[in-house]
């Protein structure tokens, strides 16, 4: 073998090229999202996988499930779906409320996601005590009373007619648009519930809720 320098004219011809066709591709980060409800959720969230996978499908890419189910039994079906999944998920966010469900399934979830999360896909508990709507209420200021859940909605309703978008209803599909505008708030609101319900388990931090994290998480994209 010649070990010549290649002559100048030879620089620009085909075979003395890099082959671009063995270059490694680069696989999006999958996130898979699984809800506890099968309406609420999965249309907030999903107006969210909507504008990621459209714009950023190469880099980044959400998948939805809405399964009807609760805490200890949400973990599991979220884990089954990641694992037989074709896709190797980053992330896997487990979205509960804590509803009146028993602290001590409220609270496992917690640490299944930690127990089960590995250098390829980590698992987080995304809950809301009591629920979803106190992520939508922080989006209008900050709150520290521990209501009922039922007392969210009538807020809820007071303050999106006074943003002139109608009342608030449990399945109401544009609540991911209406919300937009206020998120940098909704953030700040969350964040500061955490760091007062900081060293509380999930079923003793009420109001309190994670939903900020996913959202923060995914914010760059939106």
């Amino acid at each position: 073998m010649s070990l010549k320098p290649p002559k100048k004219s030879d620089m620009n011809k085909a075979w003395m090229q890099p082959r671009l066709d063995r270059s490694k591709r680069i696989q999006p980060e999958y996130h898979l999202i699984v809800t506890e409800g099968t309406n609420t959720e999965p249309a907030y969230f999903g107006a969210i996988r909507d504008i990621i996978n459209r714009q950023y499908r190469e880099k980044i890419q959400v998948d939805i499930s809405g399964e009807g189910d609760n805490t200890l039994s949400l973990f599991k079906k979220a884990m089954k779906k990641a694992e037989e999944s074709a896709n190797i998920y980053r992330h896997v966010w487990v979205v509960y409320d804590t509803d009146d469900f028993p602290g001590e399934y409220v609270d496992r979830v917690v640490t299944l996601c930690r127990m089960n999360s590995t250098e390829e896909t980590e698992y987080h508990a995304i809950w809301s005590n009591q629920c979803i709507e106190l992520w939508y209420l922080l989006h209008f200021g900050f709150m520290q009373s521990d209501l009922h859940r039922s007392e969210y909605w009538s807020k809820l309703t007071d303050r999106l007619t006074g943003i002139g978008v109608g009342k608030y209803e449990k399945n109401r599909t544009d609540m991911y648009q209406v919300l937009r505008p206020f998120m940098d708030v909704a953030l700040a609101n969350a964040k500061r519930l955490a760091v007062i319900n900081k060293g509380r388990l999930p079923s003793q931090a009420a109001p309190g809720t994670q939903v900020y994290e996913v959202v923060e998480k995914l914010k760059a994209y939106l």
